[in-house]
């Protein structure tokens, strides 16, 4: 039985694994070459920004942002054009901030307040912030060409963190960099462990502890080796590792976090406990219009511009990312632990298939494809939940 339930959830990790291998020897082991592993993380940090956003908009009930996609390319839009008049680049970068903030105000007050069901209300943002978003643009595409902002924002080929060892062979600061982010990992894991057996918790056996921190360890260090023997670490790795590390402290360590479990667990039972649900989910849409913000920088900025076509289903791909990873399509369960593997699956699907070409290559293939993993995901969980009822 703890093999089974152990199968039930990693399932999503296995099937990641699975799906790595069956590439890894259908591209003849491209999908594994360090510029590829490189490419996969700075193509899709917008599908780990946006969906640690979604996240939180999902736990509320299962409540979606069509509008993200929208919001990147409205929030983008404004910066580029911005820059493109030579306006201070922290000043773009402020607005484009503000701007994501404000929209996601927007969306929050009708949802929480005015009681407008979430999808009708992002679905109307959507088209409304598609439609600004051409307008700012005027139709055109509008290049950016601001180098401090470029390379804080991972735009461009060298944006890398430069190696402060000058390894001739390998980057020695990237792999210095993967120890000691498994050597972090390990402290907080036995940290954490020792607080819970302090305070009176059940706690996994240590040997299952033991193996997950080793298996967990292996692939940090594999994938900072990977990278080092290309450039070294992508900047958008950074923005991706700082926003999963915030998300994680809020979904676990914070009041707020516990709030919007709780909604999505009994929405009555919370009211009736004192907490005011309309704040919960006015801050789940206030974040995620921050974070569509934060997208919108990274997506600019990767294409060094900005055009009218920016955020094309990036809301499909955040929403397909939290529910691969397990979110619960009724709210009250999921982590971002489960976004990264979800995020990660998706676009080792989109890499896999444009490294085989021909007529697997195509995005309609892709699309094909990860629309029935999500579905299955989504049968997973509406038949876990009716063994459980």
């Amino acid at each position: 039985m703890k093999v089974l339930d152990i199968l039930k959830k990693y399932t999503m990790v296995f099937a990641l694994i699975a799906i790595v291998i069956l590439f890894y020897f259908t591209t003849e082991g491209k999908i594994l070459f360090p510029q590829n592993i490189n490419n996969l993380l700075s193509q899709n940090a917008y599908v780990f920004v946006l969906a640690s956003g979604m996240l939180l908009c999902i736990l509320t009930g299962g409540n979606i942002d069509l509008a993200v996609g929208s919001v990147v390319c409205f929030v983008g839009g404004i910066g580029a054009v911005m820059m493109d008049k030579d306006i201070n680049v922290w000043v773009a970068v402020a607005v484009m901030v503000i701007g994501g903030l404000l929209v996601g105000a927007w969306q929050g007050f009708w949802i929480a307040y005015i009681k407008v069901p979430p999808f009708i209300a992002t679905l109307a943002g959507m088209y409304a912030f598609r439609g600004l978003a051409n307008k700012v643009l005027d139709g055109f595409a509008v290049g950016v060409r601001n180098e401090v902002f470029l390379n804080v924002f991972g735009g461009g080929s060298e944006c890398f963190i430069p190696d402060f060892f000058h390894g001739k062979s390998i980057n020695i600061t990237c792999m210095a960099a993967g120890v000691l982010v498994a050597i972090i990992f390990v402290a907080v894991t036995l940290k954490n462990r020792v607080s819970a057996k302090s305070k009176g918790y059940d706690v996994a056996p240590f040997a299952q502890e033991l193996f997950k921190m080793i298996v967990i360890c292996a692939v940090v260090i594999w994938i900072f080796y990977k990278l080092a023997n290309y450039k070294g670490i992508p900047v958008a790795l950074i923005w991706i590792a700082a926003v999963l590390l915030i998300y994680q402290y809020i979904t676990t360590k914070t009041t707020i976090g516990r709030y919007l479990y709780a909604v999505g667990g009994n929405e009555k039972a919370t009211r009736l406990s004192g907490i005011d649900p309309r704040k919960v989910y006015f801050f789940a849409y206030v974040n995620m219009g921050f974070l569509a913000g934060i997208a919108g920088m990274l997506t600019i900025a990767r294409a060094a511009g900005a055009q009218p076509t920016f955020g094309q289903l990036y809301e499909m791909d955040a929403i397909a990312a939290c529910f691969i990873g397990g979110a619960s399509a009724y709210g009250g369960e999921g982590n971002v632990f489960g976004v990264i593997i979800g995020a990660v699956l998706m676009g080792v699907i989109n890499m896999g298939l444009s490294i085989l070409g021909g007529v697997w290559g195509s995005p309609n293939i892709a699309r094909i494809i990860k629309g029935l993993v999500v579905l299955a995901a989504i049968i997973f969980d509406v038949l876990s939940k009716k063994k459980k009822k």
